[in-house]
């Protein structure tokens, strides 16, 4: 996977004021997009920009892209 998260997002969500519990009971992100974030699976491009949108922030801050090549020294 050539994109990562450079933050724990569900973390930076709770230090903004948005816990799990917060987010469910205002529908702000589904229960499925939370499982992705808790296994740091992709999400769709609808949901990075919700999540800039609740964290002040841009998709750079919260995504790099790693080259598995050269992670892995090839």
């Amino acid at each position: 996977m050539g994109l990562k998260y450079k933050i724990d997002v569900l973390e930076e969500l709770k230090k903004n004021g948005f816990n799990t519990n917060k987010i469910r009971k205002n529908k702000l992100l589904s229960e499925s997009t939370l499982q992705r974030l808790r296994r740091q699976e992709p999400l769709s491009w609808t949901n990075i920009e919700h999540l800039c949108k609740l964290l002040k922030c841009q998709p750079g801050d919260i995504l790099e892209y790693v080259d598995e090549d050269e992670e892995k020294g090839d």
